[in-house]
């Protein structure tokens, strides 16, 4: 049924209610609180209700209709160019119905309000540098600036050089709640913001010809029977690592991936580092490394032939290996490169102190604001009026996805996976944090107990050195 129709149904439902039962007032606060949700929340109720959640999904988009919006505010800036810099070009597109509705928003904003938006776009590999050495000098280089995580939280916000936007992003239909409440705070204040409601999607991708030529079990009966885990996972690497022509040498792998140890990390809901402090003690932890071990030492992933950060996916698109474990914005490259293969997706398997699927992000960026900016209420106030839109679309990333996937299990797996991000924050305190050298040791045999005390007043110091301790 389409979104709007649902909508309407609901609130046709609600109306009726209202006038035939004495605990509609109860009901209707229970919407409203809802509503403050953060998307995210919401899909993975959405998830969790299954074919029942057709009725429950309309309730819950009037609720989204009823959410918080700030108040219309009346003011002028005078001709004021708002600068927003990022590191490629921000400037709202005409490609979907979704940004053009934005782009007509900004359009009449600009009208409204005397100002004119601007988007500056810098090189990734002197972006850092740049925008560090402005905020720096008192002198930002735009008013809504995108920043990197790892070196922002806690390195910019200790010395005060951003402003806290939360109590600006209360509209959860524009502003994701989780970004700017759980991911990007310091203190217990937000400093970073988004209006994208979607997660980096992270996960398996695998080849169904492959599969099916081998006679594996799909790997979609294990996500459907509640048991792909990391010992499934390893099974199915291990069976897929095969003779095919009986010359005494491997021909098919299960695994292109030669290490895991984020994934593992994400798929077991824990990290290498846990706020200021050094995490390798944890159980899950431990858990995490032990898999990584296994993996290298019983070698189940395809030998590395030398080759770069690339080789496991070049290993994937020459179709003689099974599973790639890689993010979805890659999905089209291997499509183009793939077109025989009919490529799936599936989570990338629970580890055993897991409580569901997970996506992780090692470089987590949002936008903010630096201090000493002018009108940071006003300028959040645009940034929610360009986008706040009643979306034609059901679910962040719908139009990525059905594009291309054509089996609906794909696309369901990337949607359970989406809303449960984990942010793995090591990378934070690199370079001596010594990332690298800590998973050779583990993946060269050395003992996962050996390398954690070798290792945890390693890691310590370089979390003290950034929260200067």
């Amino acid at each position: 049924m389409p979104k709007k129709l649902l909508m309407l149904t609901a609130a046709m439902m609600l109306v009726l209610s209202a006038c035939g039962s004495s605990g509609s007032k109860d009901e209707g606060s229970k919407g409203t609180d809802s509503a403050n949700q953060s998307t995210t929340d919401q899909a993975t109720d959405t998830d969790a209700k299954g074919d029942d959640a057709a009725t429950d999904d309309g309730a819950d988009a009037t609720a989204d209709d009823a959410a918080y919006k700030t108040p219309d505010m009346d003011f002028d800036l005078g001709g004021r160019t708002i600068k927003v810099v990022s590191w490629w070009d921000m400037t709202i597109g005409e490609d979907n119905p979704d940004n053009i509705q934005k782009k007509k928003n900004l359009e009449e904003l600009e009208k409204k309000h005397n100002f004119k938006m601007e988007y500056v776009s810098i090189d990734y590999g002197e972006y850092q540098q740049k925008v560090t050495a402005s905020l720096l000098s008192g002198q930002p280089l735009g008013d809504i600036v995108r920043l990197g995580k790892t070196y922002t939280v806690p390195t910019l916000v200790k010395q005060d050089l951003l402003q806290p936007i939360d109590e600006y992003t209360k509209n959860a239909n524009v502003f994701n709640q989780t970004m700017t409440n759980s991911l990007y705070t310091y203190n217990g204040r937000g400093y970073g913001f988004t209006e994208d409601q979607g997660n980096l999607v992270q996960g398996i991708f695998y080849n169904r010809k492959l599969m099916n030529e081998l006679g594996l079990k799909p790997l979609q009966d294990y996500v459907n029977d509640n048991n792909w885990n990391w010992d499934t996972f390893i099974q199915v690497a291990k069976e897929a690592n095969k003779d095919t022509n009986n010359d005494g040498k491997l021909d098919t792998w299960g695994l292109a991936n030669n290490g895991l140890v984020e994934f593992a990390l994400m798929s077991n809901e824990t990290g290498l580092t846990k706020d200021d402090k050094q995490n390798l003690d944890d159980p899950k932890t431990l858990e995490a490394l032990n898999f990584e071990s296994k993996l290298m030492t019983e070698k189940i992933p395809r030998p590395t032939e030398g080759g770069d950060w690339t080789e496991p996916g070049q290993f994937f698109r020459q179709g003689n290996t099974l599973m790639y474990a890689g993010a979805m914005y890659e999905i089209g490259g291997l499509k183009t490169d793939m077109p025989d293969a009919d490529i799936g997706f599936v989570p990338f398997p629970k580890g055993p102190s897991a409580s569901t699927y997970h996506s992780f992000e090692g470089l987590l960026q949002a936008l903010t604001i630096p201090k000493g900016v002018k009108d940071p209420d006003k300028l959040m106030y645009i940034w929610e009026k360009i986008n706040d839109i009643d979306s034609v679309y059901d679910y962040p990333g719908q139009s990525t996805l059905e594009s291309n996937f054509s089996n609906e299990d794909d696309i369901n797996n990337a949607k359970v996976v989406q809303p449960n991000l984990l942010v793995l924050d090591h990378n934070t305190f690199m370079p001596d944090l010594k990332f690298y050298d800590f998973v050779g040791e583990i993946n060269s045999g050395t003992s996962v107990s050996t390398v954690i005390e070798k290792y945890k007043p390693v890691f310590q110091s370089a979390i003290d050195k950034v929260y200067k301790k």
